[in-house]
């Protein structure tokens, strides 16, 4: 299935191995998974982790949804995901193609994925098409105004934030989404790992400089921001 939506992820699906250690590192004190479970309660339900790439996250929510599916569009991620967990079904689709019936799943998630607005009106409305009356869209994004690792992302023509992420705020706000930030960090087993995933992140005159200043650092400070769109 030809999917006119997806662009691969130069990250995870460039370097699979080295995205699942910043996946290990990623919010190491569950604050952030703390905060979607609190937004919108999974317990016994029906999740869909949207752009779930290799899977890291699905048997997590496994352990108390009722049911979760993995949505993902890109060819090279699905066997990955698709051997994490037995008890998780996984599907090839994307945020404008999701292979469900209508309100037929009470949360999705989309950890940076897809939503990077503005141009995102195609899925949105595919979303709110699977989801019941009720459901929620929890969406986490990257917060421009807070942590070390926002610094980066300013500083680096990958990523090209505009205005402190006002564009994207503006966005969820207009459709009625609820924001919420979340402070948390990276934090890696050893200094070899960190940079590696820092260069996988940023260009090497971004990095690298970063590294210099701070030669003893296995991690860094990182804001999240959490949209909520309920149906």
């Amino acid at each position: 299935m030809e999917l006119s939506d997806f662009i691969p992820a130069g990250n995870q699906g460039g370097n699979p191995a080295l995205y699942e250690l910043e996946n290990r590192a990623m919010d190491p004190g569950g604050a952030v998974l703390g905060e979607m479970a609190r937004v919108a309660p999974w317990d016994g339900r029906t999740l869909v982790d949207l752009g779930c790439g290799s899977g890291f996250w699905l048997p997590g929510y496994a352990e108390k949804a009722g049911r979760v599916i993995g949505v993902e569009p890109d060819e090279r991620l699905l066997p990955l995901a698709r051997a994490r967990d037995p008890r998780v079904e996984v599907l090839h689709g994307s945020a404008e193609h999701i292979p469900l019936d209508d309100a037929s799943v009470d949360v999705v998630h989309a950890r940076f994925a897809y939503f990077f607005p503005p141009g995102c009106d195609a899925g949105l409305a595919e979303v709110l098409r699977v989801l019941k009356p009720g459901g929620a869209l929890v969406v986490v994004d990257n917060d421009l105004r807070s942590g070390q690792f926002a610094g980066l992302l300013k500083a680096s023509p990958w990523a090209a934030p505009q205005n402190g992420g006002r564009p994207t705020d503006d966005w969820w706000s207009q459709r009625g989404a609820e924001r919420t930030e979340v402070m948390s960090e990276w934090l890696f087993a050893d200094r070899e790992d960190f940079e590696a995933v820092l260069r996988l992140e940023f260009p090497a005159d971004v990095a690298d400089p970063w590294l210099a200043e701070y030669p003893e650092a296995l991690g860094l400070s990182y804001g999240y921001v959490l949209f909520t769109l309920r149906k």
